[in-house]
């Protein structure tokens, strides 16, 4: 049986983190809970604490929605404002396909809950909707593009 770490495994887990941030190998985003859960081989709740300790420390901040940033990094707006901002792109227009929950969580570093999320306020203001096969596609342009029908 292993034993225990005399220093608790959430700070092994948050010099592990620091470490990786002040190398660059983190530079906005942390990765998601989740992912940081099966990287450590540790609960949720000691994942929780390292960024509590990390949060303590100023080196990094939480943003509702979003997830873990490194301290003054990052685009702070809520997901939906990011994820609307591809719609914006010149090369989108009504009809074209729009990225699977998996493309835009990876794409936006972001939880598949909080996607899902972002996803059902698009539809909900008619930006976007199921297409004819079983993806997504793009309804409507936002406020502010050339044909924009919102």
């Amino acid at each position: 049986m292993p034993q225990a770490s005399p220093r608790g495994r959430y700070l092994e887990v948050s010099d592990s983190l620091r470490q990786e941030i002040k190398e660059g190998k983190i530079t906005e985003s942390l990765p998601s809970q989740a992912k940081l859960m099966g990287t450590h081989r540790v609960s949720r709740s000691t994942i929780e604490r390292a960024l509590g300790v990390l949060k303590g420390e100023g080196l990094i901040e939480s943003v509702q929605g979003a997830g873990w940033y490194v301290a003054g990094s990052g685009d702070r707006r809520p997901l939906v404002e990011r994820v609307t901002d591809l719609l914006r792109a010149d090369s989108v227009g009504v009809g074209d396909r729009f990225p699977t929950e998996k493309e835009l969580c990876e794409l936006f570093g972001a939880s598949r809950t909080a996607v899902r999320s972002a996803i059902a306020q698009m539809e909900g203001q008619g930006l976007i909707g199921r297409g004819a096969t079983r993806g997504r596609e793009v309804r409507a342009l936002p406020i502010g593009q050339g044909d924009e029908t919102a």
